[in-house]
């Protein structure tokens, strides 16, 4: 075959069969095509998209173009929930100990956060001496002994995906329904994933900024899935405004605690939304023999909460991947800010804006985030958000508090709070915390 061949193909709109596919994609891992080409078919995809059946096919040579993770001999059957970002998403903190809490073995890979908030290894990492990076042994043996393990994702674990990612970004070939879906999608193939649930954003803070463009994600991630035989169950959820009030790598992890220590204040939409994204974990690790009635599951999972059983697991993980478990016991210790600043309504009204992107742009302001892979994060900086939508105030109650440790850089931050809370004069509806469901199990 010839990658100018298949170029012009897909150029003019024909379909690539799985063999062209598969070809020029495990060419171009072993480094045998140039950037250039890969470039210019990442073009013709964006420009003339993909049937089905090709973005299935592109999907598994980007799984099959490195390691294949296969737990079957620990895990009767792996669950794994992918997000698709946000700000102040730290559910997986909180989903994975409380579903291995229930007896369902959890062993997930992530990855760092590359924007204006950290990931889950970045928030993570704020725990004195805890190991994300896990040799396969490690991992495995973590998964059978402990029933969860969370690390950071291997290099060998579709690496093709990594190399046309990297061309994606600098080719204004991101936003492609094909390439987005097998991206996402090889990575959980290859990680041993049997049943996956997919939590997909939309908002001012995610990458779908319409609940229509968040919903055909959903669905076509949820098609590829089933039609490569996996379980399959997407949420469409809300990032118009931040998840819980934390936005911050240690301020995220402290949250965490205080929802699997069954503390409500100020942290109920954190705490509704994870149990629902592990209700859903539960009905596939069932497949249907178990945990089949949601409000039974529910009630489980929150039982799970109240005698301490998830916060117990999530102490062992923390513990067996070699953190200091002293931080988790009194999060006082995690780091923090010697700048804290609250800024308060300067009218009454309603909260009628709560703006997810300027949010996260505060906390990146102050080195929450990063925009290369090798920037430094400082994980005791971020914001708190004390309002949500549809929340009535007076002038003078606080709206956010900024917790720094620069001056210069807490300056940046407040810039943005004109713009991040807008209140009006009538009743505002509280935003949803979900907008759809879609399943194929």
């Amino acid at each position: 075959m010839r990658a100018v061949d298949l170029i012009a193909k897909k150029r003019d709109g024909q379909a690539l069969n799985s063999d062209e596919i598969t070809w020029f994609v495990h060419t171009y891992a072993k480094g045998d095509l140039p950037d250039y080409q890969a470039a210019a078919f990442l073009m013709a995809v964006f420009l003339r998209g993909m049937t089905t059946a090709e973005t299935v096919s592109l999907t598994m040579a980007m799984a099959r173009s490195g390691d294949m993770l296969d737990l079957s001999d620990v895990i009767d059957y792996a669950v794994d929930k992918h997000s698709s970002g946000g700000v102040g998403d730290k559910t997986s903190l909180i989903v994975l100990p409380l579903v291995a809490s229930c007896g369902v073995t959890v062993a997930k890979m992530s990855g760092r956060g590359l924007g204006l908030t950290g990931g889950t290894l970045d928030k993570l990492e704020s725990i004195r001496g805890f190991r994300v990076n896990l040799t396969e042994a490690e991992f495995r043996d973590h998964a059978k002994r402990y029933g969860l393990v969370l690390a950071g994702q291997s290099h060998d674990l579709a690496p093709a995906d990594g190399k046309f990612y990297a061309l994606r970004d600098v080719t204004a070939t991101v936003p492609s329904l094909p390439l987005i879906v097998s991206s996402i999608m090889s990575k959980k193939i290859a990680a041993g994933a049997n049943g996956i649930v997919l939590d997909v954003k939309a908002g001012s803070g995610a990458f779908m900024e319409t609940v229509d463009q968040a919903r055909e994600l959903a669905q076509s991630m949820v098609e590829i899935g089933h039609n490569i035989g996996r379980d399959m169950i997407a949420v469409v959820s809300d990032m118009n405004q931040p998840l819980g009030s934390a936005v911050g790598n240690a301020l995220e992890v402290i949250e965490s605690i205080e929802v699997l220590q069954d503390q409500r204040a100020g942290v109920e939409d954190l705490r509704e939304h994870c149990l629902e994204i592990a209700a859903y974990m539960l009905k596939l690790a069932g497949r249907g023999r178990q945990w089949a009635d949601h409000q039974d599951t529910r009630a489980l999972l929150e039982r799970q909460l109240s005698n301490g059983a998830a916060f117990a697991k999530f102490r062992e993980m923390i513990s067996a991947q070699g953190g200091d478990v002293r931080m988790i016991d009194d999060p006082r210790q995690l780091p923090g800010a010697h700048l804290i600043e609250t800024l308060s309504a300067d009218r009454d009204g309603y909260i009628a804006q709560v703006s997810a992107h300027h949010i996260a742009q505060m906390a990146f302001d102050l080195g929450a985030g990063r925009e290369r892979k090798i920037d430094p994060i400082d994980p005791g900086v971020g914001v708190k958000v004390h309002a949500k939508v549809g929340d009535p105030v007076k002038q003078g109650q606080p709206l956010i508090t900024i917790y720094a440790n620069d001056q210069v850089k807490l300056s940046e931050s407040k810039a943005h709070f004109s713009h991040a809370f807008q209140i009006g004069d009538h009743p505002v509806n509280p935003l949803p915390l979900f907008y759809d469901t879609i399943s194929a199990v």
